[in-house]
């Protein structure tokens, strides 16, 4: 037992040594990656925290807690406590940026991650958003012209009442159908010849 524990304990080690490393390095590039989302003011911590023996696993003699402070002056906390629900998703964004193709996770779903943004920081997230889907599938709701003209593919969701039911429904778009849709997210229920032009711009740009 001695022996096994003795071994335990210097691979253990080695991989606290190696978690360490990478911890610092993930803390780095997610923060970079906040600043062009409108998180320019937070910073991200992966906290090793040692465990007691009786709590030692295969996974070593550490648990690795993600936190974040959200403003100077202000002490890290954890990511669902300290930031809001947008701010949340686009901590999630940074961060799947960086583990981009090691999570083994399919499809990722971001629900309205451009709440309370807008402009060139929707336009960032979009940019982000167009580079993850490179190694996963990313569905996102939106209600940003600038996050949705960076997708390859849209479908727009909408209610039905049936039978005194009402259901959601998703319906492909055409090329055509995308930019009027995002032309509409521009202007409003009346669509302009100006807005459609913005939104052949936007679909141009993120397609270049």
């Amino acid at each position: 037992v001695k022996e096994a524990r003795a071994q335990y304990e210097q691979a253990a080690t080695r991989l606290s040594a190696a978690r360490e490393k990478a911890a610092r390095k993930m803390e780095q590039a997610v923060t970079r990656e906040l600043k062009p989302i409108k998180l320019d003011k937070a910073r991200f911590f992966a906290q090793i925290q040692p465990l007691t023996p009786e709590n030692w696993s295969r996974q070593g003699m550490e648990q690795v807690m993600f936190l974040i402070a959200a403003n100077p002056g202000q002490p890290p906390g954890p990511l669902a406590k300290v930031a809001s629900g947008g701010e949340l998703s686009r901590l999630m964004l940074a961060l799947k940026l960086v583990l981009a193709g090691q999570s083994g996770i399919g499809t990722l779903v971001f629900d309205e991650i451009d709440a309370g943004v807008g402009g060139a920081t929707a336009a960032a997230i979009g940019e982000r958003l167009h580079r993850l889907a490179r190694t996963v599938q990313v569905l996102a709701v939106t209600h940003s012209p600038q996050v949705a003209a960076s997708a390859d593919a849209h479908l727009r969701i909408g209610k039905i009442v049936r039978d005194g039911q009402t259901a959601t429904h998703a319906a492909p778009l055409s090329h055509a159908e995308r930019q009027e849709e995002i032309a509409r997210m521009l202007a409003g229920d009346v669509i302009t010849d100006a807005a459609r032009a913005a939104a052949a711009s936007l679909l141009k740009h993120e397609n270049d």
